[in-house]
């Protein structure tokens, strides 16, 4: 290994304080110089300058601000971005690609806890469970309720995953284990891997005429925009259940709320759009909604995985071995 180059973290108070622990921190100068301070939020005082100028490494996460021209242009011996969260359109810019800077991120780090989330998402609709236990609030003495929301049961269920991305691949393969049918809708899909990851690949609208849970997993991009609107919703049958762990704007709101509000289609949200929905949004109030506040992805202890995927591609990127998760600009043009 070369020289160790000069290295600086790039995140808010919050992010740094869960994500950066002793352990990380150690590792962390066992593979880079850190100077003084290790650590900014923002890169336009003088001290966060004078540490870009230096810095031939960054490790960002959550908060680091734009890589605008003008910043970068104070940061003429930076090489190389491992971002520890997932996406990095936040902050990455046409002009960090124009340098040529390479970029990792944490994204398969941290669609292992969304995979997780949605999987459990799904055999709780199986079971109608966060809408029985909203009924449990007003049926305090009488148990007759629960065969007033259909079948429960996830034994034969047909599960439609929109978007063959990180976590809709990973959701896939986890179904493998339940005995349910899996849909995969995804333009970019090619239908042996997604064979080979246990599902069928099938034009969105069979999917939607066909399953019982839809999941989706698609970016937040302008031709992903409401995706899922009304005409979509329409071809779901009566009692499916639509998961949104993915970005809100791909569902559109009016429209599940209509669904959802006459009582013909169940919904478990995790992302909302607007993200939090307004006060007075009916989907507060529907006993067969199930809304929480973007919690899916890595929180607490899960963080650490992507850390610890930063830091990996780091000491690959100075040993001189190929990068694992190394965004290209090509890839940031469709991926979340």
């Amino acid at each position: 290994m070369s020289e160790a180059p000069r290295a600086l973290l790039v995140m808010d108070q919050a992010t740094l304080d869960v994500q950066f622990g002793q352990r990380q921190l150690r590792r962390l100068r066992e593979l880079t110089e850190l100077a003084d301070p290790i650590w900014t939020p923002e890169l336009d005082t003088p001290s966060a300058r004078r540490r870009l100028r230096e810095s031939e490494v960054l490790v960002t996460s959550w908060g680091c601000p734009p890589l605008t021209a003008e910043r970068l242009a104070d940061a003429p011996r930076l090489r190389a971005v491992f971002h520890c969260a997932g996406t990095v359109r936040p902050f990455v810019t046409d002009e960090v690609w124009r340098r040529g800077i390479v970029v990792t991120s944490a994204a398969d780090a941290n669609a292992i806890p969304v995979a997780e989330f949605t999987l459990a998402a799904i055999i709780f609709a199986g079971k109608k469970a966060p809408f029985l236990a909203q009924d449990a609030r007003t049926h305090r003495d009488d148990w007759s309720y629960v065969t007033r929301r259909g079948e429960l049961s996830n034994r034969g269920r047909t599960v439609g995953v929109v978007g063959f991305s990180r976590v809709g691949r990973r959701v896939v393969e986890r179904l493998r284990d339940l005995e349910m049918d899996v849909l995969v809708s995804d333009p970019y899909a090619a239908a042996a891997e997604v064979s080979a990851a246990g599902g069928r690949l099938v034009p969105l609208a069979e999917l939607l005429r066909g399953c019982d849970v839809l999941t989706l997993h698609v970016p937040s991009l302008p031709e992903t925009r409401h995706l899922i609107g009304a005409a979509e919703l329409a071809l779901l049958g009566d009692g499916a259940t639509v998961i949104n762990t993915a970005r809100g704007a791909v569902l559109d709101t009016a429209a599940i709320e209509r669904e959802c509000a006459s009582g013909r289609l169940d919904a478990i949200l995790d992302v909302t759009d607007p993200e939090p929905l307004p006060a007075g949004s009916v989907l507060y109030e529907l006993p067969n909604v199930m809304i929480t506040p973007h919690i899916a992805g890595s929180l607490g202890s899960e963080t650490w995985r992507m850390s610890d995927s930063a830091l990996d591609e780091l000491e690959r990127h100075l040993s001189g071995r190929p990068l694992l998760t190394a965004v290209t600009p090509d890839e940031f043009t469709v991926s979340a």
